[in-house]
């Protein structure tokens, strides 16, 4: 059995090393993600062999994808055991389809794959959201430029100064719409507030748009790997037109040109998060599938 504990800030070194060595385009694979939402989803981790494993340890307990320099054939051996000696089925989820072709190459006939919709990544072009070009974009440049012409705005990166008020915009934005939803966002603020929390150890990195003076809207978010950056959370104020598209362009154009890509991450199902994410045209939507073993395909999420 291996020893999966909660992630603690003393453990980010060595998890990055791991995680830059499999260089995942999947937003679930950044210490950031998997530190912040340790509590709500009862993620742990292991250090085994030369890998980095996450493991959601709940009702339903899970494997993300193992992260370092071990192959398929060296770890999966060990997860299996583990799964068995915990006496729960073997599961696992975030997995890409390259990683879903090299198991069937490696254990043919041995699992079976599930497509998970909702855990799609939206991954966009940087200069797409800088530039905002063409016919495609035209609503959202319609957008920002009513809010230019409505607000005497600025933008500004999130330093020690100014994150107090997007923890006070966030709380504000918490009491407006938390009973349309109270289980999902009581989850999602509580991995917020870890990730304020720890804002700078974590090595976030964000902006904040400010209108007549007040933040009316922000985005944090963290490296992923070596050419995406990974934006984890943006809040704004929903009567205040522009202010999403305005915080979305902002942020890209002052602090994000050294990267080619940008995972704006999954929309958990929701129709208007979709429908909101396909507006910006991702140029990758990163498929994801869980993975069981063929006679335990009716275990269920």
């Amino acid at each position: 059995m291996l020893e999966f504990r909660y992630p603690e800030m003393s453990d980010k070194q060595w998890a990055e090393e791991m995680l830059e060595h499999s260089q995942y385009m999947g937003s679930e694979y950044s210490f950031g993600n998997i530190f912040m939402w340790s509590r709500s989803y009862k993620t742990k981790i292991t250090k085994h062999k030369n890998s980095l494993i996450t493991k959601s340890s709940g009702e339903k307990p899970s494997y993300c994808c193992p992260a370092g320099s071990d192959s398929f054939e060296e770890i999966l051996p060990d997860l299996l055991e583990d799964a068995k000696s915990c006496g729960h089925p073997f599961k696992m989820h975030g997995i890409t389809r390259e990683c879903t072709v090299e198991l069937k190459k490696l254990f043919p006939g041995r699992f079976k794959f599930r497509e998970e919709r909702n855990t799609f990544d939206y991954i966009y072009l940087t200069e797409d959201l800088i530039n905002l070009s063409g016919r495609k974009f035209r609503d959202k440049r319609n957008h920002i430029s009513a809010f230019k012409r409505e607000n005497k705005w600025s933008f500004e990166v999130i330093d020690a100064g100014n994150l107090e008020e997007c923890i006070a915009l966030n709380e504000a934005w918490d009491e407006q719409k938390r009973a349309s939803d109270p289980d999902s966002i009581y989850k999602e603020q509580d991995a917020i507030a870890r990730g304020f929390d720890k804002f700078f150890e974590l090595g976030m990195e964000g902006g904040l748009i400010r209108s007549s003076g007040q933040a009316v809207a922000f985005t944090i978010g963290e490296r992923l790997n070596i050419n995406t950056f990974c934006v984890h959370y943006e809040k704004a104020f929903a009567e205040v037109r522009g202010a999403y598209p305005m915080i979305n362009r902002e942020f890209a154009d002052n602090c994000l040109r050294d990267y080619l890509y940008v995972n704006r991450e999954e929309d958990v199902g929701d129709p208007g998060l979709r429908k909101a994410k396909l507006s910006y045209n991702p140029v990758i939507l990163l498929e994801k599938y869980s993975v069981l073993l063929k006679d335990e395909f009716s275990y269920k999420l």
